[in-house]
């Protein structure tokens, strides 16, 4: 068998967080969706059934959850402050990919989310 490639995937993380560029967003808070793509090598769980030989999606929801704990005025800001953390607790991870959208921006549209996303790698 030849591994072509392999993912950890974390889509539509639910968050309920206080960012935004106006005061009232930092004061009340909005919802917050988060989807994530890790690149991990975890040919070695494949054949030993061990979580050493990956990286613990349970782990990268909860690093996910203390980024979004921290208030922020940009998106782009959370998103990067997400990517550091995670490559530096989980060497294993070569590349990311986030997604971060707010739901029903407070921008005078018609819309139900905007956001960002970031692709990154080591």
């Amino acid at each position: 068998m030849t591994i072509l490639s392999t993912t950890i995937l974390l889509p539509q993380m639910q968050f309920h967080a206080r960012h935004g560029v106006l005061p009232q967003e930092r004061l009340v808070g909005a919802q917050f969706t988060v989807s994530l793509e890790a690149q991990v090598r975890f040919d070695e769980a494949l054949q030993s059934d061990s979580l050493e030989g990956t990286v613990s999606y349970a782990d990268i929801h909860q690093a996910v959850k203390e980024e979004m704990a921290t208030p922020s005025a940009l998106l782009e800001h959370v998103a990067g402050r997400i990517a550091r953390r995670l490559l530096h607790d989980f060497p294993l991870i070569q590349a990311l990919k986030i997604e971060l959208m707010k739901q029903n921006p407070p921008m005078g549209a018609d819309i139900p989310s905007a956001g960002v996303r970031l692709e990154v790698k080591r």
